[in-house]
């Protein structure tokens, strides 16, 4: 095969947070990068729209400005409700950054797609994946246009669905998900609709209820159940109705909140530890890779983390050793996220009980460093399985500052250097 410019060094399919973070990534590192999506762009995206400090500090070392997406929110503290119904408010450190916030997707993705075409990267929006060949040294990708793409490698950030992996294998067989997500938007919520805030009701542990804010007197509104574990999937519309009417959760929504469209459900992936990271040249990232949280089903920041590593260890590799790329991400991957998954199953089996779930809260609320330290904590500042990796701790550990402080902008974490040379 001959390098020329109808060749890729790297193919990303999906450009949700993960696609786009591995392909900002490779570009500003000098490689030629082709980026697929079925959608065009602005699109929504089923999501709860939140954003942890993690994912925050990664949107800032990838170089996403802010100052153009109308509807970002930047949150300052969290109301829980125990499954009691006891209020407790966690506030979120002050003067030192942004540590959560709230952003819709159909902002929040096409601002990083319009970063990673600023980057280098060649966008093809709507072109829709239909069949991969793989061969010795490149990838032959072929789209439902009838074009046929080759690439070094191909990154695959295609979603819970993913097309890629159904192609090449190394799936899960009748996999539908882990937890179901049901959301909507709404408009004109209560004086009370300002906080973010979560409901632990009794009949959805673990799961929960949560409201994150929107400007404007609006917010993303909606509820996630472990699928098959309290309510069937099949009674999530019936589950919605009763939620909206329950009174605790209705007086903080507002009685003149207005439902914006409709609502819309999604199955979210946890589990990463039964599907294979790669299969050949073929990496998978994001929920193509079932790295949502298990206790709580945040998946954005988990995704930027697997973009990220996916392109790092491309990076590392080199054109020609794919067997070095694949061994580098799996090694990554188990390090940076297997122990939190971990530990975060471990917690879900807890927070099953409403008993053990008011006991937590009722820890969380005990004086001011613990509803700081339980904040900093849900909002991923630190990592899930900390307490179990002495490896990862550090001076300072608890006080890291948030992102987008002023005008600071990071350096990516990722060197700067070409490591593609020409055949």
């Amino acid at each position: 095969m001959t390098r020329n410019n109808t060749i890729s060094d790297v193919i990303v399919i999906g450009g949700g947070p993960a696609g786009s973070a591995s392909a900002i990534d490779l570009a500003k590192n000098g490689l030629r990068v082709t980026l697929l999506d079925k959608s065009e762009f602005p699109r929504d995206k089923c999501c709860g729209d939140g954003l942890t400090a993690e994912a925050l500090r990664i949107l800032e070392e990838i170089g996403l400005v802010t100052d153009t997406i109308s509807n970002w929110n930047t949150i300052t503290d969290a109301v829980l409700f125990s499954p009691k119904g006891r209020r407790t408010q966690l506030p979120l450190p002050d003067k030192q950054g942004q540590f959560a916030a709230v952003v819709p997707r159909l902002e929040l993705d096409v601002e990083l797609l319009k970063l990673a075409e600023s980057s280098g990267v060649h966008l093809e929006t709507p072109v829709s994946f239909s069949g991969i060949t793989q061969h010795e040294d490149y990838v032959s990708i072929t789209t439902t246009n009838g074009r046929t793409l080759h690439g070094r490698y191909v990154i695959a950030a295609d979603g819970m669905w993913s097309s890629v992996r159904k192609a090449v294998g190394g799936g899960i067989k009748g996999y539908r998900g882990d937890w179901h997500a049901f959301r909507q938007y709404f408009s004109n919520t209560g004086s009370d609709a300002q906080h973010l805030t979560v409901w632990f009701e009794p009949d959805l542990l673990p799961g929960y209820v949560w409201l994150f804010p929107l400007p404007g007197q609006r917010a993303n509104f909606g509820f996630g159940i472990l699928r098959d574990h309290s309510h069937r999937i099949q009674e999530m519309g019936r589950l919605w109705r009763d939620i909206l009417n329950r009174p605790r959760i209705r007086s903080v929504l507002g009685e003149g909140a207005v439902p914006e469209g409709t609502h819309k459900a999604w199955p979210i992936p946890t589990r990463m530890k039964n599907l294979e990271p790669s299969k050949g040249r073929v990496i998978f990232v994001g929920d193509a890779m079932g790295v949502a949280d298990p206790m709580t089903g945040e998946g954005i920041a988990q995704a930027l983390h697997t973009g990220r590593l996916a392109a790092a260890s491309i990076i590392q590799s080199g054109p020609f050793e794919s067997h070095k790329a694949q061994h580098i991400y799996k090694n990554s991957i188990a390090v940076t996220l297997g122990h939190d998954h971990r530990f975060a199953e471990r917690l879900q089996s807890l927070l099953i009980r409403p008993e053990t779930t008011e006991l937590a809260l009722k820890f969380a609320g005990m004086s001011n460093w613990t509803r700081k330290n339980f904040a900093r904590w849900m909002f991923e500042d630190y990592p899930r399985g900390l307490i179990l990796t002495p490896n990862r701790w550090k001076r300072g550990m608890f006080n890291q500052e948030g992102a987008y402080q002023g005008d600071r902008m990071e350096e990516s974490s990722i060197s700067k250097q070409m490591i593609f040379a020409e055949e």
